[in-house]
């Protein structure tokens, strides 16, 4: 009995033992698993009331700045333009015309383009989606905001505007929460009448999408048709026979950081005949519309039974030829997607049938970004001509069965929008990637307005260190520029037998620029994606060679952001930074790189994209090295992770503690004045949020500080310290530039002689204490010194 006794207590012991070793696990696990099981918040879509309500205060700033007799000056480009998105013209005018910049705001001409005229500068967002004319009164103007081309850099607007009186002032008249208008249709007869198309947000779901009406001039609006949160309404048209037949299509879509919009169920045409009470699907006769993408619609006028649709075919076609590849230059692993399609319907939508033909030219007439595209145009008194809007113009005579393709001098590529004049067919004026050009032979010749519509969308700013100094700038489907800082200047101020212009130089449309300080000659730019080059001026002309580093023979292929980051060490010109997912060294300009990093991104194998519509994601956004000490070095990434490290990339430590969860890292600034001080600024624009996220460490990124103060919303763009004074900070953002005199405790407006606008980037050169900044849709502008802002402080 005792033997049993002690065999029980034994066993007894043990499990006694083993719950409490399994109880002490538990206690000491359970906090990590329900932190794992904690979700990481994230903060998306600013409340639209917000926005509009930092813009008051961002005028009242205005109004209020101690340096408002501080003035900013115009210096270009003046020989290229910029990205438009929509044009129209009073009913029986010939000269007056309202064009659209994606990025640049509302401009109008009353001399057939000799000269334009911003109208609509002081809104919260110049970025303009559609123009519509009331037909009834030429006063009645009615202008959408937010471009609905969602493009990567597309920026999101805050609703529509109605002027009275033919531009000269505006009224904000609701649907701010929409960010993208697509088009504005007003009843022929009753300019009070108004349909709204709006795709709505690009970046997250949104139930401000779909088609609203108003009934009293913009007052109050319905919501008349709506599927649900994620499809939206891209295209629409009015019956010119019946004001209360329209036809609308409707699009699911969104943009992801890591990929392009991607086809999804719900898209189709749909039709009202009872001014939008009820609709109906009409898709009889379109391909599978679960693989399609954006689907632009017209009527033709002098036959409203017939319709014609633009469809964006992703259904696969053809297998892709041996090491034939896409436009991004990537390998085809699968069918190539069909492509741009044209279907016709003659009767009223009720059936349509492909007219287009299937060849090589329809198939890559939108490459694989059709989502940026879906407009054509019939010929308001031939229904048998109809221009569709790609990569190209092209032009059908015969009903959609074949297209040419339109092409003549200046005029630019990337086309997306057409008015015809009804009252002379020939008269055609188109809206592309590089500006607007006007044709009176029906598209055989063209003319431009590069020269005199300054809407030129720049990423960035660069300098050297000529005498004047020149700047250089990545522009939107241009390419990169470079132009003289004294452009512009009268001629009595400008120095002693200098000329000036504005001329292309190497790099990509997306690119970072690093200028050697010791040699302007040399210039370090990317072309897409981050493959870098190193171009050389030599012979009077520029030589390029590609440095790009390589990935090892089992190491995942390098990703690259657009805007890949490129950086010369302020310690030696021969030392250059690349930043893809790892950051890369190379002492020798290019010539051989060093892995110095691991990957720094998050890496999330679930927010990687798929070709064709995959975008490199998880890379490098910002970097900067000390000028206290070489090698110590910070990183920013797309995916929100920072990291810093102190011995040239021996050691990296993730200083991402405190800071906003996964925001793009819009820049970064190790300090001049002091080691342990680094600025951040974070954009969270890809999340439609629109908050200003500026920081401050002075402990080498361990604790961070806010400093964004007073300022009113943003999105963050770029911070920069003065040249001089280590208390005076200057920032860009979507509204405008503010500057600091006490660390970011408070900020004030410098916006004389600058319109709202979206500065992207900035620089205050450190010889000459001018002031630069690259505007994403009106150029570059300057204030020539800046010792006003930097003595104020003697003054008081």
């Amino acid at each position: 009995m005792n033997i049993f006794r002690n065999l029980f207590w034994y066993k007894g012991l043990f499990v006694f033992l083993i719950i409490c070793a399994i109880a002490s696990v538990l206690a000491v696990s359970s906090p990590l698993m329900a932190k794992a099981k904690k979700k990481i918040e994230k903060i998306e879509s600013t409340d639209p009331a917000l926005r509009l309500k930092w813009f008051d205060q961002h005028v009242a700033m205005k109004e209020a700045s101690i340096f408002k007799d501080l003035k900013w000056r115009f210096i270009g480009p003046d020989i290229i333009s910029g990205r438009c998105t929509d044009v129209d013209v009073p009913k029986g005018s010939k000269h007056t015309i309202y064009v659209g910049a994606a990025t640049g705001g509302l401009w109008k001409t009353v001399n057939s383009g000799i000269t334009w005229e911003p109208i609509m500068d002081d809104v919260p967002s110049i970025s303009i989606g559609d123009i519509a004319v009331a037909p009834s009164n030429p006063n009645i103007v009615w202008v959408g905001t937010g471009e609905a081309n969602i493009f990567r850099a597309s920026v999101a607007g805050t609703g529509v505007y109605k002027s009275t009186d033919a531009g000269n002032t505006w009224q904000h008249m609701g649907l701010a929460g929409t960010h993208t208008i697509a088009r504005i249709v007003i009843h022929s007869n009753n300019p009070d009448i108004v349909y709204v198309a709006a795709p709505g947000h690009e970046w997250t779901y949104n139930e401000e999408r779909g088609v609203f009406k108003t009934t009293d001039g913009g007052n109050t609006w319905k919501k008349v048709f709506y599927i649900n949160d994620k499809i939206g309404a891209v295209d629409l048209v009015m019956d010119p026979s019946d004001n209360n037949t329209l036809y609308v299509t409707m699009w699911n879509r969104i943009r992801r950081r890591w990929s392009d919009p991607m086809p999804g169920p719900g898209d189709g045409v749909f039709k009202t005949t009872d001014g939008g009470n009820t609709w109906v699907a009409k898709n009889k006769g379109l391909p599978d519309l679960k693989l399609t993408g954006r689907i632009g619609i017209d009527i033709a006028r002098s036959n409203p039974s017939v319709l014609y649709a633009f469809v964006d075919n992703h259904n696969p076609g053809r297998m892709p030829e041996k090491g034939e590849r896409d436009p991004y230059g990537r390998l085809w692993k699968a069918r190539i997607m069909k492509g741009a399609e044209v279907y016709r319907s003659d009767d009223k939508a009720e059936t349509w049938r492909k007219v287009s033909p299937d060849n090589r030219m329809m198939e890559g007439f939108c490459g694989t970004y059709g989502w940026v595209f879906g407009q054509l145009r019939v010929d308001p008194n031939d229904e048998n001509t109809v221009y569709i809007m790609g990569l190209a113009l092209a032009k059908s005579t015969d009903g959609g069965k074949s297209f040419t393709r339109l092409w003549f001098p200046g005029l630019h590529g990337d086309h997306h929008g057409l008015w015809i004049d009804p009252e002379d067919s020939n008269y055609l004026i188109n809206v592309n990637d590089g500006g607007i050009n006007i044709s009176y032979d029906g598209g055989k010749t063209w003319r431009d307005f590069h020269r005199n519509l300054p809407v030129v969308q720049f990423y960035n700013v660069a300098y050297d260190m000529e005498k004047p100094f020149n700047v250089y700038g990545s522009v939107q489907d241009h390419g990169t520029y470079k132009g003289n800082v004294a452009h512009n200047l009268p001629w009595r101020e400008r120095p002693r037998g200098f000329t000036t212009r504005w001329e292309s130089v190497p790099g990509g449309e997306g690119t970072h620029l690093a200028i050697d300080p010791t040699d302007s000659n040399t210039i370090y730019s990317s072309t897409f994606y981050g493959r870098l080059q190193r171009s050389e001026f030599k012979n009077n002309r520029w030589e390029s060679v590609s440095i790009l580093p390589k990935a090892g023979e089992e190491e995942p292929p390098l990703r690259g952001q657009w805007l890949a980051p490129t950086i010369i060490s302020p310690h030696n010109p021969w030392v250059i930074y690349h930043g893809m997912q790892y950051l890369f060294r190379s002492m020798n300009r290019g010539d051989v790189w060093e892995r110095i990093s691991s990957d720094l991104s998050y890496n999330n194998p679930e927010q990687q994209g798929i070709l064709p519509f995959a975008i490199p994601y998880a890379c490098l956004t910002a970097v900067s090295e000390s000028p206290f000490k070489s090698g110590l070095i910070y990183v920013g990434t797309d995916d929100g992770r920072v990291h810093v490290t102190r011995n040239g990339g021996g050691s990296w430590v993730e200083i991402t503690k405190g800071l906003p969860y996964n925001k793009h890292v819009s820049r970064i600034v190790a300090s001049k004045y002091d080691e342990g001080t680094v600025y951040l600024t974070l954009n969270g624009r890809r999340d439609d949020d629109f908050a200003d996220y500026i920081y401050k460490s002075t402990d080498l990124g361990k604790t961070w500080v806010d400093i964004s103060g007073n300022i009113p919303g943003g999105p963050v763009n770029v911070i920069r310290e003065d040249p001089k004074n280590k208390d005076i900070l200057y920032v860009g953002t979507d509204l405008g530039v503010y500057v600091t005199l006490n660390g970011g405790k408070e900020w004030h407006v410098l916006a004389n002689g600058l319109p709202t606008c979206f500065v992207w980037d900035l620089i205050i050169h450190p010889r000459d204490n001018t002031l630069v900044i690259a505007t994403n849709g009106r150029g570059m502008y300057v204030i020539d010194d800046v010792s006003p802002i930097q003595d104020y402080k003697k003054k008081e």
